[in-house]
């Protein structure tokens, strides 16, 4: 009885003190941006709530008739930086590609800009406590690709 005691307070100490040295991470949902509205995976490199990281997400939009339905896909993968003096507000820079999967029924040469990858920035605010919870972001995401420059997507 005494040996299931201490493995139980082992395995718990463990696993304590593996969530402690694990990376900061976040799942979100974000309303335009470079996936326009998509389901994202956030985390940082290191063991620290700020510096390095990165996010990648999936996304997108259906429109139309169902005999001609546009659809889009976007796969939004990034590379950020996120600093804070308070671990709770952080300022956010990051770059990244999204590439799109767009179907093959629309021929429009207006859809043609939609049908390659894109690069998108992100300069923004980031509301992210320490201990879990709540979690906002507010950015500006500039997009570009060979065709096309939108700053203040």
């Amino acid at each position: 009885m005494k040996t299931n005691i201490i493995t139980t307070a082992v395995c718990i100490a463990i696993a304590i003190s593996t969530k402690a040295q694990s990376p900061a991470k976040a799942v979100y949902f974000e309303i335009g941006g470079p996936g326009v509205a998509s389901l994202n995976y956030d985390m940082r490199f290191g063991k620290s709530e700020s510096g390095l990281g990165a996010r990648a997400g999936i996304g997108g939009f259906s429109l139309g008739p169902s005999d001609n339905r546009f659809t889009a896909i976007f796969i939004p993968i990034e590379v950020n930086y996120i600093k804070s003096k308070n671990d709770r507000n952080y300022f956010e820079l990051g770059g990244g590609i999204t590439p799109v999967i767009v179907n093959e029924s629309i021929s429009s040469t207006e859809n043609e800009r939609l049908r390659s990858t894109f690069g998108h920035l992100t300069i923004g605010y980031r509301l992210q406590p320490a201990e879990g919870g709540f979690f906002f972001r507010a950015a500006v995401t500039p997009i570009f690709n060979k065709n096309f420059f939108w700053p203040y997507y």
